[in-house]
């Protein structure tokens, strides 16, 4: 059984987190980095980007109004809100047993989240055809065969990124859904709100309660190591890494801290 390295963060703005995600790459492309799982939050509620997707997807005068930031990620598909969830990279590649091609790859990791959500006591699977709105800039109103599903809705969206034989891949085991302020953020109204309604479902919707963090990062853990078939060994980032990360950071935060919300005043009601 292989051993890959467990990091564990906090809560970080989302320019960090997604410069963090990048550096490890990076690292790993190089041949530096062992395959990785990487289990993060977030700061503030943050719209993440896919890497290619038009900004105009995004209403950022509801982001000012609502103290949500915007950030780029370096994997692909569309946009995310992020605010009450658990997060999870992988880094891994070839060499550590991932097999080539973006479904293949998907499969196999996904693989990890399905066990992650048995943990939980949630029977999910792979999305068996894609579904929703195709053009919509909200990545919950569209599924495919890279996300996982409870029943007819989703539940979890991943999205990756490789580069030469590494791949990143990263998504959101959502414990609770502000289908309002999706709705309003993604530009999607009314009828969006009630979409993401119908469409999705977020872990204390399945449960019908609301599962701690450390509950929620104990059953990834438990199923990244179930579904892969390795063993983790938390290690926490070293000074290069943090350093590299902070050198990369102002590349994914062009779009972050949109003069919101200032220090020690609330955040608007949503």
């Amino acid at each position: 059984m292989s051993s890959w390295r467990l990091i564990v963060d906090g809560p970080q703005d989302g320019a960090r987190n997604m410069a963090v995600d990048r550096a490890l790459l990076d690292e790993h492309a190089a041949g530096v980095l062992p395959p990785t799982l990487r289990i993060y939050g977030w700061s503030r509620p943050t719209v993440s980007l896919g890497r290619f997707q038009d900004v105009g997807d995004v209403d950022c005068g509801a982001c000012r109004r609502f103290g949500v930031d915007i950030c780029r990620r370096p994997t692909g598909g569309r946009g995310v809100l992020h605010d009450d969830e658990i997060t999870y990279s992988i880094i891994g590649g070839v060499r550590d047993g991932l097999p080539r091609g973006v479904g293949a790859s998907y499969r196999f990791l996904c693989g990890a989240l399905v066990a992650a959500y048995r943990e939980l006591g949630i029977e999910a699977e792979l999305t068996a055809r894609p579904r929703g709105r195709r053009g919509a800039g909200a990545c919950y109103l569209h599924a495919t065969g890279a996300d996982l599903s409870f029943g007819a809705a989703k539940l979890s969206g991943s999205a990756q990124v490789w580069s030469r034989d590494s791949c990143l891949q990263h998504g959101s085991l959502v414990i609770s859904r502000d289908a309002d302020l999706e709705a309003r953020v993604f530009r999607l109204g009314e009828a969006g709100s009630a979409g993401l309604r119908r469409a999705t479902r977020a872990i204390a919707d399945v449960l019908g309660y609301r599962p701690d963090g450390d509950t929620i990062v104990s059953a990834l853990v438990g199923g990244v190591q179930q579904g892969l078939g390795v063993t983790l060994e938390e290690e926490p980032l070293s000074d290069e890494e943090a350093a590299a990360a902070a050198a990369g950071r102002l590349e994914e935060s062009f779009l972050v801290a949109l003069e919101t919300a200032t220090q020690g005043q609330s955040t608007p009601g949503r």
